[in-house]
């Protein structure tokens, strides 16, 4: 399974891939078994500067299309009949650099804990990081008290701070193990041996029969060998990219909180319309009790003002986890600069004069 997403992401990279997940729910556990890459749709050539972000848009949202839904449920009758695990368990998606807390992911995951299960997880496939030597592959959930949130549609400020929800809360990060066959296993134990003659056609190399035919391993060199590069003092490429992004996402903070101090200046604005007819209205009709005229209605405000509409705060709290998704990433990446720098600092500063 995760060499078949690995594959899937790494073909269409830099462009969003997606697919569906396969397995059993076993007691607390939820096992993947297979993945199935969703298909691609081209979008009709209207652009060409705007293609690339049609087609990133169209695989973002094709976990929750109708389409895709129908190809996934003929996939997984397919499966039922060859008597394989056919249980829908989730998704996956491709990232960069930790790009991945969006509202395409959010939707596509509410879709599927909302209408399949909801135990179901999406799997993040960082591409960029992966690159690096290191597999970034991650599981995550929506949380209980965002999907109530959501179902409503309650991200005012009143509403926040009622249920005193952060953009901490929005996503839960579960453990991930990869299992590998015992054929697999078996397989890798094969291969670190090497054969004591060479193999020709009229020579065969020999198949061992069993695990106990196979020849000793625990005299063999280790496989990894010192890698030089990993001492250079240069600055990772990665980590100024990651910096760039995180520029990014604090300016799409600073606009949304830009946005929202908007409304509130114009919510000041109407309230105090309001107040000010108001208070003309109470003194109009203290004029004509004295009169003794009918007095004049009060609750006119109500259509003669609008007051305008609370922007929801779910853009801004889905930067801020992206901002902390950023700021974490820029601090594996410094970590491992600033130990080489401090490893040959004695080098970099001047000498001390006597």
């Amino acid at each position: 399974v995760v060499m078949k997403i690995i594959k899937h992401c790494s073909q269409s990279f830099p462009l969003i891939t997606t697919g569906f997940l396969v397995g059993m729910d076993a007691k607390s556990t939820l096992e993947v078994t297979n993945s199935f890459p969703f298909p691609t749709v081209d979008p009709p050539p209207t652009d060409t500067y705007h293609d690339s972000n049609n087609i990133s848009q169209l695989a973002a949202a094709a976990p929750r299309s109708k389409a895709n839904g129908i190809y996934q449920n003929e996939m997984i009758k397919k499966l039922r009949e060859v008597n394989v695990d056919a249980n829908n368990v989730g998704w996956y998606t491709s990232a960069n650099l930790g790009n991945f807390v969006n509202m395409n992911m959010i939707e596509n995951q509410f879709h599927y804990q909302k209408e399949l299960n909801e135990r179901t997880v999406a799997l993040v496939h960082d591409v960029s990081r992966s690159s690096q030597g290191s597999l970034s592959l991650r599981a995550f959930r929506l949380s209980p008290a965002f999907m109530l949130a959501y179902k409503e549609n309650k991200f005012t400020v009143e509403s926040l701070q009622k249920s005193s929800f952060r953009y901490q809360d929005i996503l839960q990060e579960l453990p991930l193990q990869i299992h590998n066959s015992h054929l697999l296993t078996s397989f890798l134990h094969i291969l670190p041996t090497t054969p004591t003659t060479t193999a020709t056609s009229m020579n065969p190399p020999k198949i061992p029969n069993s695990l106990s035919e196979l020849p000793p391993t625990h005299n063999l060199p280790s496989p990894l060998h010192p890698n030089l590069s990993t001492l250079t003092l240069s600055i990772d490429p990665f980590l100024s990219q990651t910096s760039d992004l995180l520029l990014e996402a604090i300016e799409s903070h600073h606009t949304e909180l830009n946005n929202h101090q908007y409304y509130q200046r114009s919510l000041a604005r109407e309230q105090a319309k309001i107040t000010a007819w108001q208070q003309k209205r109470k003194a109009e009709n203290a004029s004509r009790v004295l009169t003794k005229q009918t007095p004049l209605p009060e609750d006119e405000w109500q259509r003669l003002f609008k007051l305008p509409t609370e922007p929801s705060r779910l853009e801004g709290m889905l930067n801020s986890r992206q901002v902390e998704q950023y700021a974490r990433q820029v601090d594996g990446f410094a970590a491992g600069v600033t130990g080489k720098m401090f490893a040959v600092r004695s080098n970099l500063l001047p000498e001390k004069m006597e």
